[in-house]
């Protein structure tokens, strides 16, 4: 029974640090200007007091989603509802629509329905809300740190205005963080915790090791206080409390969500352009989040063949070889392997040719009709087979000089067409040389 004896203001005390510093007003959440900003859309909605649209915040952990639609509600005078998408399934959501009818008629004002994670509802539970969308029984604040072009139905999406939150930069997670220490009422700086010090760069580590996430911020901060000794009167924070506390960096990575997809293409990308260093940077972020690192042997092996080719027909070998041996040895040594093969391949010489020749011949087996293999190009296998004239005026190319021979050998209707055109690079440049020649010859012949 003393639980509930309790103020509202010692109950709060008893909530994490990150709960207790969430903004009260839409001038003390930092960073999002260009979604709250004084002269942005939303800001002037909210401050001419009109009805807010249905909208989806998208954004990395930490960046104010939850903050920022509990203080839409607050400024719109708007009933804040919320549910986990996580916790919660069909049934919440009928009973909260029922509630917010309920109160609609009772006051006029639909309620602010505040759906956290709503990538994890299904499409049948998405498409539950449409028709109270449309009828104004509800305000849908949806909350996600997936792309909603992926994970929201389309229907839903059409009905929502979508605004991308940003993780915070280190400043201004630093002046969060020297808020939290000086606020007397939610923060670290009540009398009874006494004096904190931090050591020099311990609150910027702080800081840094959040990555833009404010609620990691906060209880980092929170736990390398705490966790201090007071001496001398104060509670002197170093950083190797610092580190201690932190473990390690939060990583933003998910295996099987946009992110992943993100650095992969980060990390092909910089190998195809010739950029070991970034490359290899990209590669430590995936395989340090835990990425299956057969998954980075796969993107290197078809890198190899895709944006190597011949200029350097080594690459697929190398790729090939890291495969293996990352299969071979597995965690945490295969990253040796891989990194040779990220190092080889974004510096070797890079020709995309092989893809384009499989792209031109693609288009016209799908453009121009499909004629009969060539006479001279069938096996004759039988009797009845070389009658009808199979294998008749083939040329065997070992037996020509250079191995060259002269009848064609695409069909009729395609006679002439190039498909493989390498490049001047690497050792593709020996092959176009190669070919020329050969051609040459052929047509003498």
């Amino acid at each position: 029974m003393e639980l509930f004896a309790k103020s509202e203001q010692e109950l709060a005390r008893g909530a994490p640090l990150a709960d207790r510093m969430r903004p009260r007003t839409l001038d003390e959440l930092l960073g999002q200007d260009e979604v709250i900003g004084k002269e942005r859309p939303l800001r002037r909605i909210l401050d001419s007091r009109a009805l807010p649209p249905s909208m989806i915040f998208w954004g990395p952990p930490g960046s104010g989603k939850t903050t920022l639609a509990r203080l839409v509600a607050l400024e719109a005078g708007l009933p804040f509802v919320t549910f986990s998408a996580v916790t919660s399934g069909i049934k919440e959501v009928r009973e909260s629509i029922s509630d917010a009818r309920a109160r609609r008629r009772h006051d006029g004002k639909p309620a602010l329905l505040f759906i956290d994670e709503i990538h994890r509802f299904n499409r049948a539970q998405q498409d539950a809300f449409l028709p109270h969308v449309e009828d104004g029984t509800i305000v849908l604040v949806g909350a996600t740190t997936e792309n909603p072009s992926f994970e929201v139905n389309a229907a839903l999406l059409s009905r929502c205005r979508v605004f991308v939150l940003k993780a915070l930069p280190d400043e201004q997670v630093l002046a969060l963080l020297r808020r939290a220490l000086a606020d007397g009422e939610r923060g670290l700086g009540r009398a009874e915790l006494g004096p904190i010090e931090f050591e020099a760069g311990a609150l910027e580590l702080v800081a840094d090791l959040a990555n833009g996430d404010a609620r990691q911020a906060l209880n980092l901060l929170e736990l390398a206080a705490l966790s201090s000794p007071a001496e001398a009167g104060a509670r002197r924070v170093a950083l190797a409390t610092v580190r201690d506390a932190a473990q390690r960096r939060t990583a933003n990575y998910d295996k099987n969500r946009e992110e992943h997809y993100n650095v992969a293409s980060a990390f092909i990308k910089s190998m195809r352009g010739s950029d070991p260093d970034a490359a290899v940077y990209w590669l430590a972020r995936m395989v340090e989040s835990g990425e299956d690192p057969l998954f980075v042997a796969r993107r290197l092996v078809i890198f190899a063949s895709e944006d190597v080719g011949n200029a350097d027909p080594r690459g697929i070998m190398v790729a090939v070889a890291a495969m293996q041996a990352a299969h071979f040895v597995g965690m945490p040594e295969a990253f040796f392997a891989l990194t040779q093969a990220t190092t080889y391949l974004a510096t070797a010489p890079k020709s995309n040719a092989s893809g384009e020749a499989y792209s031109r011949a693609a288009k016209d087996v799908e453009a121009t009709r499909n004629d009969p293999v060539p006479l001279h190009l069938r096996n004759a296998a039988t009797g009845l087979m070389r009658g009808l004239g199979y294998g008749k005026g083939y040329q065997y190319a070992h037996d020509q000089e250079g191995a060259i021979v002269g009848h064609a050998h695409l069909p009729e209707n395609l006679t002439g067409r190039r498909y493989y055109q390498p490049k001047e690079v690497g050792h593709e440049a020996t092959i176009r040389k190669w070919m020329a020649e050969r051609e040459a010859k052929r047509r003498e012949r």
